[in-house]
């Protein structure tokens, strides 16, 4: 409660300020403030998308390279398909999910330029949604925070975001979503999915229309569940939109929102070259056989005990197994790594804001965002490495008398965080100035628990439920961050040439308080009070424009005990605290962008100069037994190209392509305190594919439509020292369907394929994270792309 008096405080204090006053609009899509990267996705013309809904390339009139996509994009995958799948056509954006619609989050990946997804900003109609991690330490995915049907457009910072972007993490860019507005006109849309793996997802929207005087609403519901597409278990998502909407034409407008999520999946399990050669890329968890796995662990103690007993006794002669009858050597061609039992991921929130638009005078405007935001979440697994105790409490409480060689191990989150970002806006004939605010508190609980598994045929926990009665707890913290950041953002239009300049500054206070465990408690601060930002656009006629900016961005650290700097143990901590620096990030980029009839085109360079790149390491030689500690470890160098090109060739077909180029690299070689290569000068930044390749061609005359789409990457290295890498891959996606007229119900049929021609690949390549080097291939940090699925889907209303 306290958290959100302080989202909605300053909203409170703003309306009484202005009842009096006219309330004008802003030019702005679903109440959204006119940040130039999320304002109205069309072209700075008015000429209007297009009658099948065009990608917006250009982002026309902009010094930075932004790029938009609008909700009749989206509208042509498969429903459920998440936002960033539909960004992935555009250069520079990297886009990784081993699941055929890009939403299983332990898998999901996004990066830009060689920026990993922690190092981005994302926004949600100005609310910050944090760095998207899997792990909920300071916002949300996008895939819980609204349904993909509710969205208007997605634009993409491929360098540098705006000034004014609630975000401390947007290193190397933003990605900004924008939802969608209530409809004048009352109706109801709905769509039902059925498709592989037996999948079902229903969508039900209803708009209330005007209500009169401006007031109208929206209400909203999706359902998805679908089965692995390998191994055993499922994924499920319940969740429901509403946003009301007070419109006062163009004085200005109050919207209101919440949106609830319930998302509970079973995780693939992570894979490694060694897994793959014997075992293949199907390999999954044993979810299904519950006695293979309490076996396996059994051969694993029994092991465990035989090595013991030789290093002490010489020989095996006289040794009894602590669990007769299973022997000492697994199955053949099994490892106790290969697959788990189960593991899983539970999210559930619950957003909600105001956001309150104005102008305050002829040449004063206000925006101000108040959010709140609550997560429960749980990641879970099932290890063989922790047994059960004997008298362990069972899920009801009861003692366990027949434990398990297992244990239930849980990551527990709970999130409360609440902010206000306000925005001032002067406009003094050809310049306008503006000044931002964003503060934002946030409380987070987490902890590591195990819990008691028994040695029965079935599980007595299933890794979908929230776990009750824990057997011990590892770790258990109160985290909180307090962020405070402003921007001051001038731009001066003087006819053919546009220039914009200003500076954000930003403290962010972090703060451990550690109830059980060894981790790190203490405080720690990043702070930066000035990082400026340029930029300008000559417009050579109505066609052409040439455009150039430089920005500076900082990372702030993040309060959680599963990254650092509270990751790591106190002594560690504290030889770092004050000394550590957040990571920044310098960016330079211009380009030109041309349009004549249908065609577009725009091409870009860019060079980034990241320092201070952080990275855990032991400082120490091993015999000296000093913790790993949290290391600057110089720098990243980036440059490259990226070229797009949008042709409208009939009102009907109309063809998209791109092509990206980077090159990125470590500018130091960094040695453990063992002197062990960690990183060399010159070797290639992880996860970064230097070439990327997209297209795309699209037909609708309102009766038919349909679209086909294919997506090359080359080979990225998944190890520092880039001796292990995955192949480079081309993915193709297609669908086509048929509307039929309204006096036969206005409906519309679709048919979806993803992965096309079945391609066998690696998909998510970091998921058990990255090291220095894999000699042998045994690193557990690879995911299987989904195969060839099909989807078909029922719509009206759309």
């Amino acid at each position: 409660m306290v958290k959100f008096l302080i989202g909605v405080a300053p909203l409170a204090l703003i309306a009484s300020g202005v009842s009096a006053q006219t309330l004008p609009a802003q030019a702005v899509v679903a109440g959204v403030a006119t940040d130039p990267v999320a304002a109205d996705p069309t072209p700075v013309d008015g000429e209007q998308a297009g009658a099948s809904g065009d990608v917006v390339v250009l982002g026309f009139g902009q010094s930075r390279q932004v790029q938009t996509i609008t909700a009749a994009d989206l509208g042509r995958l498969t429903p459920g398909t998440s936002p960033l799948k539909a960004i992935s056509k555009l250069p520079g954006v990297n886009f990784q999910a081993s699941d055929p619609f890009g939403a299983y989050e332990w898998s999901t990946r996004i990066s830009l330029r060689g920026f990993n997804q922690n190092q981005l900003g994302f926004t949600l109609d100005g609310v910050p949604l944090g760095d998207m991690s899997y792990g909920p330490t300071n916002g949300l995915h996008i895939s819980r925070a609204i349904i993909s049907e509710n969205l208007a457009a997605t634009s993409v910072a491929q360098g540098a975001g705006a000034l004014g972007t609630a975000s401390t993490s947007n290193l190397g860019g933003t990605i900004q979503f924008t939802s969608r507005a209530p409809s004048d006109i009352a109706g109801l849309a709905a769509s039902g999915t059925y498709g592989s793996n037996d999948t079902i997802r229903a969508f039900v929207r209803a708009d209330s229309g005007d209500l009169g005087g401006g007031l109208k609403g929206t209400i909203s519901y999706a359902y998805l569940t679908t089965d692995k597409w390998k191994g055993f278990g499922s994924q499920r998502q319940h969740q429901a939109n509403a946003k009301l909407v007070k419109d006062f034409g163009d004085r200005g407008s109050i919207t209101g929102f919440v949106n609830f999520s319930d998302r509970r999946e079973n995780d693939y399990q992570d894979l490694s070259y060694d897994i793959i050669r014997r075992r293949g890329l199907y390999n999954d968890n044993i979810t299904n056989d519950y006695p293979l796995a309490v076996r396996l662990a059994k051969i694993a103690n029994n092991q465990a005990a035989a090595a013991a007993y030789q290093r002490a006794n010489g020989s095996l002669t006289g040794f009894s197994a602590p669990y007769a009858g299973v022997g000492l050597p697994y199955p053949q061609n099994v490892t106790l790594d290969d697959g788990y039992y189960d593991a899983a991921g539970l999210r559930r929130d619950y957003l909600g804001g105001i956001i309150f638009d104005a102008k305050l005078t002829d040449s004063l405007s206000l925006t101000s965002t108040s959010y709140y935001h609550h997560n429960k979440g749980q990641g879970s697994w099932i290890t063989p490495y922790s047994p059960t105790m004997l008298g362990a409490p069972n899920a009801d409480g009861t003692p366990i008398t027949n434990p398990a060689p297992l244990s239930f191990r849980t990551t527990e989150y709970s999130l409360d965080r609440a902010g206000t970002i306000a925005k001032l806006g002067l406009t003094t004939g050809a310049n306008r100035l503006e000044l931002t605010g964003w503060y934002e508190s946030n409380t987070l609980h987490q902890a590591r628990r195990l819990y008691g598994m028994t040695d029965t045929a079935t599980p007595n926990r299933d890794a979908r439920d929230f776990q009750k009665n824990p057997m011990s707890t590892a770790w258990n913290g109160k985290y909180d961050t307090e962020t405070l950041q402003y921007s001051v953002g001038d731009t001066l239009d003087i006819g053919q040439l546009t220039i914009n300049a200003g500076w954000k500054g930003m403290r962010v206070r972090n703060q451990a308080n550690l109830l059980a465990g060894t981790l790190a408690r203490g405080k720690i601060q990043s702070q930066d009070w000035f990082l400026p930002q340029v930029g300008a656009v000559l417009h050579l006629g109505n066609q052409a424009e040439v455009f150039a900016s430089y920005t500076e961005n900082m990372r702030a650290f993040i309060a959680a005990a599963t990254a650092p700097p509270f990751s790591i143990s106190q002594a560690a901590f504290n030889a770092v605290a004050n000394t550590v620096r957040p990571e920044k990030s310098k960016t330079a980029e211009g380009g030109v962008r041309y349009r004549t009839g249908g065609l577009q085109l725009s091409a870009v360079g860019y060079y980034i100069d990241f320092s201070d790149r952080l990275l855990t390491y032991s400082i120490g030689t091993a015999i000296q037994g000093l913790p790993p500690t949290l290391n600057n470890v110089g720098g990243v160098e980036s440059y490259g190209a990226e070229v797009s090109a949008f042709y409208r060739l009939t009102p009907a077909f109309s063809a998209l392509a791109s092509y990206s180029y980077n090159h990125a690299t470590y500018q130091q070689t960094v040695r453990d305190g063992s002197g062990n290569l960690l990183a060399e000068k010159g070797r290639y930044v992880v996860d970064t594919p230097q070439n990327m390749v997209k297209g795309e061609l699209v037909y609708d005359d309102s009766r038919f439509f349909g679209r086909v789409g294919a997506d090359y990457m080359s080979k990225r290295y998944f190890t520092y020292l880039n001796d292990q890498s995955v192949a480079g891959r081309v993915l193709v996606d297609a669908s086509i369907g048929y509307r039929f007229p309204e006096a036969w119900g206005g409906f519309a049929i679709e048919g979806s394929v993803t992965n096309l021609t079945d391609k066998r690949y690696i998909s998510t390549i970091g998921s058990g994270g990255f090291t220095a080097t894999d000699p042998n291939g045994t690193a557990q940090t690879l995911l299987a792309g989904a195969p060839r699925q099909w989807f078909v889907t029922l719509k009206k209303g759309f």
